[in-house]
């Protein structure tokens, strides 16, 4: 039986643009049994998803949200643009992979999982303030955990249907730098947990005498919440 139709007998219920290796098209859009394609992943690196199909149409809400996530670096249209060269150089590793390719640290590892000291955590690729340590709480999850940001044009949302499921990514308005994802599974007044990897973050001290890296005491046990 020929390639050809060995895929015929595979996809006949199902018509599915076919095209190089390298960025999906506008055609394609997510279904149950398709590859999981992401933007700028080569194809080894695509997995199976289990949601949907690869087929001729419109955009789906899944792709649109894969292409509408991290769009603003994309598209050079931030209000702080940095080359990647240069994101290399300054940033750690596990910060590009965070902030640049949407990674996630490894639970409870996180430099400022267990953080007390007093001050403002910033973006760690532009600087712009995002959250006060007023409102960072102890959430069980293993990343840090803030239930409001510093101000409402601080952080952008968008809907993010990577791995099955869908999440609300959160990333710096300014630079559009990767940081985590928010649930409603907060604390009051807000019930919002903007649930946030360390390696996005950076923090200023409130003074000198209180820049430590605090207490490390909480208990890592785990609470069955949603993953970062």
């Amino acid at each position: 039986m020929s390639a050809f139709n060995l895929l015929h007998l595979v996809t006949k219920s199902q018509p599915v643009a076919l095209r190089a290796c390298g960025l999906p098209s506008e055609e394609a859009v997510l279904g149950r049994g398709a590859w999981l394609a992401y933007e700028g992943a080569p194809c080894s690196s695509w997995r199976r998803g289990s949601w949907g199909t690869v087929a001729a149409g419109s955009p789906g809400p899944a792709l649109a949200a894969l292409r509408a996530a991290g769009s603003c670096r994309d598209k050079k249209d931030c209000k702080v643009v940095f080359s990647q060269e240069e994101l290399r150089k300054r940033l750690t590793p596990l910060q590009y992979h965070v902030t640049q390719e949407k990674g996630t640290e490894s639970a409870f590892e996180g430099e400022y999982t267990h953080h007390k000291a007093q001050g403002i955590y910033k973006c760690v690729v532009c600087g712009t303030p995002l959250f006060k340590s007023e409102t960072k709480f102890d959430s069980n999850s293993g990343w840090p955990s803030f239930y409001d940001v510093i101000s409402p044009d601080a952080i952008t949302f968008n809907d993010d249907f990577s791995y099955g499921m869908h999440r609300i990514e959160i990333s710096c308005s300014q630079c559009g730098a990767h940081l985590g994802h928010i649930f409603d599974d907060g604390p009051r007044p807000t019930g919002k947990r903007y649930c946030t990897n360390s390696a996005s973050l950076s923090f200023k001290p409130a003074d000198k005498n209180n820049a430590g890296e605090g207490s490390g005491n909480a208990s890592p046990a785990q609470t069955g919440k949603a993953e970062l």
